[in-house]
């Protein structure tokens, strides 16, 4: 693959790492629906942050069957129409896959600003849905979560490609 100019050479990803920073993330979003806010319409999803992020950098091991699962995962645990999430997931994570190769050319802000449309998208998804149903609009605030979640694509791609970026045997000699 050609790098662009002054991109740094990346340690191979651990699968371990990938799958404890999905669960991770699963996590902190059921904390968060459980917690101070509860179900606050203009909360960030940050699994859907997390499953772009790998889905755009491995999309070998991270795909739309893992997007579907943690979907139908965040679907039992909101007690939501089953399926609005796991749609939603999915379709975020094709959409990413599909553009990962153009999306890894740019840096982080400007990446930042290139998924921001993929997850207004899902979040759309998730209101098509959910009204079809016969919810009620979560009101304009619902639309403020796509834009935090793509301010937090620079923080989530410093933490997650953190573990990459060391050197395997750091010497004094050796520049990489």
């Amino acid at each position: 693959m050609i790098m662009r100019p002054g991109q740094q050479l990346l340690l191979p990803a651990s699968p371990l790492f990938i799958w404890f920073s999905l669960l991770g993330a699963l996590s902190v979003n059921m904390a968060m629906n459980m917690g101070l806010w509860g179900r606050a319409a203009w909360t960030p999803d940050l699994l859907a942050i997390v499953l772009v992020f790998w889905s755009v950098h491995q999309p070998l091991r991270i795909g739309v069957g893992v997007a579907f699962a943690f979907g139908l995962a965040m679907d039992m645990h909101q007690g939501a129409l089953l399926g609005q999430h796991a749609l939603a997931y999915t379709v975020l994570g094709f959409f990413a896959i599909s553009m990962h190769r153009r999306l890894l050319w740019f840096p982080v802000p400007t990446q930042a600003v290139q998924v921001l449309p993929l997850f207004a998208a899902a979040q759309l998804l998730e209101l098509l849905v959910r009204m079809l149903a016969g919810g009620t609009f979560p009101g304009w605030s619902f639309f403020m979560a796509p834009l935090i979640q793509a301010a937090l694509w620079p923080v989530a791609s410093v933490l997650l490609l953190a573990p990459q970026r060391r050197a395997p045997n750091p010497d004094d000699n050796r520049p990489l």
